[in-house]
This record gives C-alpha cells, sequence and structure tokens, in this order.
C-alpha cells in the first residue's frame, strides 16, 4: 500500500503492554533446568558439574541448576555428552510459586 508521498507504508504490530513481560522475562532471565542421566554418577563424574545440584532418583541421576543463557545449557549438554554419560531427559522447571512472586514484587 502507498501514501500520497509514495512511499511504501507498512504496518507493525504493537508492543505488548507494560504488565504483560513473559515474553521477555523467559528471554533476559536466567532459567532452572534439571537434566536427567541414566546411572549413578560417582564423584568424579560429578565434580565437571559444580554449578548443579545432584540428586539419585530411582536409576539415574538428576543435575539440577540455574543457567544464564542458551549458551550455558548447550555447555551442560555437551559436557554430558562427552563423558559418555546417557542423558534420559531434559526439562525446564518453573521457580515454585513463592519464588516467582517474589521476583515479581508481588
Amino acid at each position: 500500500m502507498s501514501g500520497s508521498d509514495g512511499r511504501t507504508n507498512r504496518w507493525m504490530p504493537p508492543h505488548p503492554p507494560a504488565g504483560d513481560s513473559v515474553a521477555m522475562d523467559e528471554q533476559t532471565k536466567s532459567t532452572r533446568y534439571e537434566f536427567h542421566v541414566r546411572g549413578s554418577m560417582s564423584d568424579r563424574l560429578l565434580s565437571a558439574f559444580p554449578d548443579l545440584d545432584a540428586e539419585a532418583r530411582n536409576r539415574e541421576t538428576v543435575l539440577a541448576g540455574t543457567l544464564a543463557d542458551q549458551a550455558a545449557l548447550h555447555g551442560v549438554i555437551g559436557r554430558i555428552e562427552s563423558l559418555g554419560l546417557e542423558l534420559l531427559e531434559v526439562r525446564r522447571v518453573r521457580p515454585p510459586r513463592s519464588a516467582r512472586s517474589a521476583s515479581s514484587g508481588g
């Protein structure tokens, strides 16, 4: 569509309202993840993941922690693979409701 001056007019969608920051928060805040790995991991293997908590569940080890960005996520996955561990599942975990309320100020 052209205006009276001959330039093309382009429609741009509006920005989300100020209170609707869910999409922005997911992109800018760090995120908590769980990595489910088959078998029990030795202390030596666990030392490769100093920033993650470890918990033995049934016949797997769950590594959990907060990662700053996608690069950190791929770094953990790469480390799991390079150590020859079998990755069963990666899960993004929402913080508990009380933590979400405290971080949003309400």
